[in-house]
């Protein structure tokens, strides 16, 4: 007979998802309560967000957080190693691929935007 453990994420009452570490699973939830904590701040914007919207943008910028705290200078970015260095051009990939996912997300929100200030 096999024993396995297993690491339940559970948010109000509902398994969202289940990891074989525990670190993995409290890292999970930790990220899961700063979207929480994002989207009640969300909801006090000067304007107007879909509860979608906000859910993602909370999820989003939860999961990036330390680009986030680095864009508020809050952080320093890390300098670079010379193990990095040597990785370069594929670390400049996924800049690259990182940074168009960001203008996606930035776009997709400013039509958001201006769709909801034209109802309004």
């Amino acid at each position: 007979m096999a024993v396995e453990n297993r690491f339940v994420v559970i948010r109000h009452g509902v398994e969202v998802q289940t990891f074989m570490e525990k670190k993995a699973a409290d890292e999970y939830d930790k990220m899961l309560d700063m979207a929480d904590n994002l989207t009640e701040m969300l909801k006090s914007v000067p304007f107007e967000l879909s509860d979608n919207i906000k859910e993602e943008l909370s999820i989003y910028l939860a999961k990036n957080r330390e680009d986030v705290l680095i864009a508020l200078q809050a952080k320093k970015a890390k300098a670079p190693s010379a193990a990095v260095k040597e990785a370069a051009p594929k670390a400049t990939v996924k800049a690259a691929t990182k940074e168009t996912s960001k203008e996606k997300v930035a776009e997709k929100t400013k039509k958001k935007s201006a769709a909801v200030k034209e109802e309004v």
